[in-house]
């Protein structure tokens, strides 16, 4: 009898907690994230004594759009009233570059400001030295994997918090909670299993021999033999990266719904790392940049800054920040401005389609509620 009135009662509609990044001269902004996330409910969880993972990306060398380490002192302090003991952590990423594993992502990390002293907490890459320490995490209601390769520390976490920098992105349309998550707690082999489906290729006539696309390639898969691009299918891991950085769309990836099974995909490890253990979730809307901080360089802002977001739901909290944006006039120096003064690219409204077109991004949410990892239906708390 208990049972059937369990499945009788309606589900509660998950909240979303916003305030944008108005201030006063007594509250530094810092201040009113914390306000924010208490609100939220982070108190709710017991964190005394217990190891609390706070997942964020420490950016690329070069980008300057991931978030500033003072927000995540912010939260580790909150963490700590709480009683818990907060680290900041990441996994090592699947292609070259300064990331690639624990000590050149340490590095990178302390050279952007991720130490100590800045944070009020120690710094630790999941995955491990070469990016092989993970963990065989099983996947409720997969459709596509049974299991997830998941960085160990993460695993190894009491709590689990994701602290993310909301951007566009050139493979996904933007990089949110789930993104965060998904593939940013997937070890080295676990991202290689995301990237598998689809590999790009290139139209010579299209193609201007700018060499852009091979500097961003992570796999030094692109030559120029032939006088223009040519990408190595057996080399290529699928990242996607060198579409976001062809101006010209002479890159396209031959499998039309690759995109969208890796945003399946990203939304199934997501599920592995959060199910069945206390889960946080903050999210800022701040330098909007048309790709992922995975970039050696950010562009302009597409969006406006909008604010800051909290909840227990992944999936509500990404499709708030997406309506939130959707919403906001496009910042016309940009990628998105150029695009849509271009009369021969799509105009559509999206914001994220129309800066990456090649991309896709509701499928991620969608599958992300068919599994039951969330539910794209919130309400939204507005904090002044």
């Amino acid at each position: 009898m208990a049972e059937s009135t369990e499945k009788m009662r309606p589900k509660q509609t998950p909240k979303v907690y916003f305030t944008d990044f108005r201030t006063h001269t007594d509250q530094p902004i810092t201040v009113k994230l914390q306000r924010l996330i208490k609100k939220a409910g982070i108190g709710d969880i017991d964190m005394d004594g217990k190891f609390v993972a706070i997942k964020m990306h420490f950016g690329e060398l070069g980008n300057l759009a991931f978030l500033r380490p003072n927000y995540a002192k912010a939260v580790a302090d909150v963490v700590k009233e709480l009683g818990g003991k907060p680290f900041l952590t990441d996994c090592n990423t699947l292609y070259p570059g300064s990331r690639k594993n624990a000590l050149d992502h340490l590095y990178c990390a302390e050279v952007n400001g991720f130490n100590y002293m800045t944070t009020g907490c120690e710094v630790i890459i999941a995955d491990g030295l070469r990016g092989t320490d993970d963990v065989e995490v099983p996947v409720k209601n997969g459709t596509i994997f049974d299991t997830a390769l998941i960085g160990r520390a993460i695993m190894d976490a009491d709590v689990f918090i994701s602290l993310t920098h909301f951007k566009g992105h050139e493979s996904t349309g933007f990089g949110g909670t789930l993104k965060n998550i998904g593939m940013g707690c997937g070890s080295r082999g676990g991202k290689m299993l995301q990237h598998n489906d689809g590999k790009p290729h290139v139209d010579p006539d299209l193609c201007r021999t700018c060499k852009r696309c091979a500097k961003e390639c992570g796999s030094d898969a692109i030559s120029y033999e032939s006088g223009k691009a040519v990408i190595d299918q057996d080399i290529c891991k699928g990242c996607g990266r060198c579409i976001g950085a062809c101006a010209f769309d002479a890159i396209s990836n031959d499998n039309e719904g690759a995109f969208e099974i890796l945003g399946q995909k990203i939304a199934e490890y997501t599920q592995a790392v959060c199910y069945g253990r206390p889960c946080f979730h903050i999210s800022l809307i701040t330098d909007v940049s048309p790709n992922c901080d995975c970039h050696s360089e950010n562009d302009a802002p597409i969006l406006p800054d909008i604010g800051m977001l909290a909840s227990f739901d992944p999936v509500a909290l990404d499709q708030a920040c997406v309506d939130l944006c959707q919403k906001a006039d496009p910042v016309r120096n940009s990628q998105l401005g150029d695009n849509l003064a271009d009369p021969d690219k799509p105009h559509t409204g999206d914001h994220f389609y129309d800066s990456n077109p090649n991309t896709r991004w509701k499928q991620t949410l969608e599958h992300g509620e068919a599994i039951g990892l969330g539910t794209r239906e919130y309400e939204l708390v507005v904090m002044k």
